[in-house]
């Protein structure tokens, strides 16, 4: 899908997004990981591709996100797969933040 076909929801306030812990948030039926990486924020699938954990109640560990399930990890700005046993890169989903509220692109 092409970012102009894209629609934009109003999901949480940068306030919100801890640099410490991701935040879940649930966008329809999508459940969707917030991260704060350096004032930065990032969205992406909340659900392991390897174990179907909730990487919403994983660990940062610079600039990814650890399985609480397995300990296997995701770059969080890319989603890909960065340690194993994950081997299937988690989808990553477009963010806007105005005047202090994130919106993402579904």
């Amino acid at each position: 899908m092409d970012s102009a076909s894209l629609r934009y929801h109003a999901i949480a306030k940068v306030a919100e997004v801890s640099p410490d812990e991701p935040k879940r948030v649930v966008v329809g039926e999508q459940a969707i990981a917030l991260y704060n990486l350096g004032g930065q924020i990032h969205a992406t699938d909340d659900v392991c591709t390897h174990g179907l954990a909730s990487l919403s109640m994983g660990f940062i560990d610079g600039d990814l996100i650890e399985c609480p399930l397995h300990g296997g990890a995701f770059e969080i700005a890319t989603g890909k797969a960065a340690k194993p046993p994950c081997v299937e890169d988690i989808r990553i989903f477009p963010v806007k933040v105005e005047d202090g509220t994130i919106y993402i692109g579904l």
